[in-house]
């Protein structure tokens, strides 16, 4: 009997710092959907994205792209007919989220750090004209934005105040 006894108040003790430790936790680290109820903007994105390739692959399949691709305007260097689904669905995603960090910017209570986010978009824009641009034009241009970028950031900062 005694080892039960000591065994009941070795699992009081667990149980008391299991619960002191869900207590230390922020009240956002408790569950996703606390998550998504701090930043709604990143679930619109996600959804948005998703929307967007299922809407690309309903075209692809009816047969709307081949249409577009036949009616569009020839320039020269670029290839209209690289411009296929997953071209279309990756340049889209890239576009979504270039407009998640504008709003980021633009709105302060979505506001939070948006270098991760300037990069992957650039990258997906990049791979989605990578079909209808040649590769020796795509990647200098997303290295000038990147540029860019991180200099508007260190502009942006502001210098500290003494």
């Amino acid at each position: 009997m005694p080892d039960e006894k000591q065994d009941d108040k070795n699992d009081e003790k667990f149980n008391e710092k299991e619960m002191e430790k869900q207590e230390e936790k922020k009240p956002e680290e408790k569950n996703w959907d606390e998550k998504w109820r701090r930043d709604p903007l990143s679930a619109v994105v996600w959804a948005g994205i998703f929307i967007w390739a299922g809407l690309v692959l309903i075209a692809n399949n009816a047969g709307w792209l081949k249409n577009l691709q036949l009616k569009a305007i020839q320039i020269e260097g670029v290839n209209v007919s690289g411009l296929e689904a997953w071209s279309l669905i990756l340049l889209g995603a890239g576009v979504i989220v270039l407009i998640e960090v504008a709003i980021r910017l633009l709105v302060p209570a979505f506001r939070r750090p948006v270098g991760g986010s300037i990069f992957f978009a650039l990258i997906l824009i990049g791979v989605g004209l990578s079909n209808m641009f040649k590769w020796d034009i795509i990647w200098p241009i997303i290295l000038i934005a990147l540029g860019l970028s991180i200099l508007l950031r260190g502009m942006l900062r502001g210098k500290p105040n003494p």
